[in-house]
């Protein structure tokens, strides 16, 4: 198990290396000047050369790289020379000494997601502490909408195989899929925050935290919530009711099943002691990518409801080319994304003890 789990976070590492990378110098080569942008389009020479050499800007691709790498590593190295860009006095970092080589001090730290352009140096991390809980919260909210209804409904149209009822599952569920999230949240806002909104009581758009009238004091409207991870949900529910069909479907026809209902089991005892958990493997890979891929493709819904989330913080950085927040947005995500896949595994290994994780 300990070889497993060592495989498997250096296989984690390599990946998000591999994001890096790519995130890097796909973001480096698009036009437009970051000392510039930090500026607000400032044409002073001496202030632009200041923000470039501080920034590390003047340098080499590949040594902006290499910068980049060291900011984001939590063992890192650091020069003495105080105009240097790994400086510890830049007041970037707060770091732990470990031990010093020549002019180079090697350090613990945690990663570093350096300052937006446009928030007047505000830290991307503080920027997302601040709205990635959101989007946890929405993303989980609808996960769970997704689960605990298409489990029960993937129940329903097993048991319930080609009659009326399956169908109408069926027919449901295949609208669910092939309906984008973008047009569910514009027609459900639409729909139950204006049209309905004297039955529903439910807003147009929020957030989970709002101010009062007087804008003194912030409390929580969890009705904000109700819309927007409805319309997230919608999709991951659809594919949950049909694996959990399907699934149960190929469990119930296995030996052990037959089995049980010549003991005269209940259909209920079958399902809860020995169905169910066999016909989760192919439901909880769903979840799993699903959830994950909610953190990012939460974007079009957030933005829609004004659900203050690290997806609408995205499409604000890239509408003013804020490239901090957007590139570490893309890496907590996918940081996000490694750690469910691997935690996934290990469910797996607990639903089928056969399952080998290597």
């Amino acid at each position: 198990m300990v070889k497993q789990l060592i495989y498997k976070l250096g296989y984690a590492l390599l990946t998000l290396w591999g994001v890096v990378t790519v995130i890097f110098f796909l973001f480096t080569v698009l036009p437009g000047d970051p000392a510039r942008m930090m500026l607000d389009q400032n044409e002073d020479p001496e202030q632009l050369a200041k923000v470039r050499a501080k920034y590390g800007f003047d340098k080499p691709v590949s040594t902006q790289y290499g910068y980049y790498l060291n900011d984001l590593s939590p063992l890192s190295f650091h020069a003495s020379d105080h105009t240097n860009y790994t400086s510890l006095t830049s007041g970037k970092y707060n770091a732990t000494p470990l031990f010093t080589i020549g002019n180079t001090t090697v350090v613990l730290k945690y990663p570093y997601l350096r300052e937006s352009f446009q928030k007047t140096g505000k830290p991307v991390t503080q920027v997302i502490a601040e709205t990635l809980p959101n989007t946890i919260v929405l993303a989980v909210s609808a996960i769970l909408i997704a689960v605990v209804i298409g489990i029960i409904l993937g129940i329903i149209s097993a048991q319930m195989r080609d009659t009326w009822v399956d169908k109408t599952i069926q027919i449901v569920s295949t609208l669910g899929m092939s309906v984008p999230s973008f047009f569910s949240a514009i027609l459900f806002a639409w729909l139950f925050g204006y049209a309905l909104h004297s039955f529903t009581n439910l807003n147009m758009t929020g957030s989970l935290y709002e101010m009062n009238d007087f804008g003194e004091e912030v409390h929580i409207r969890w009705k904000n919530l109700i819309l927007p991870a409805l319309v997230l949900g919608i999709r991951p529910l659809a594919v949950v009711i049909q694996l959990m069909r399907n699934s149960l479907l190929e469990v119930y026809n296995q030996e052990y099943i037959r089995t049980a209902r010549a003991k005269g089991l209940s259909t209920y005892q079958i399902i809860k002691n020995h169905a169910i958990k066999n016909a989760l493997n192919p439901v909880v890979t769903a979840i799993s990518g699903w959830f994950a891929s909610m953190l990012a493709g939460a974007v079009f819904v957030e933005y829609i409801f004004g659900w203050n989330g690290l997806g609408k913080e995205i499409v604000d950085a890239l509408n003013t080319l804020d490239l901090p927040i957007i590139m570490g947005a893309v890496l907590v995500i996918a940081t996000l994304f490694v750690i469910i896949n691997i935690l996934v595994d290990f469910v797996y290994k607990w639903l089928d003890p056969k399952v080998k994780l290597g």
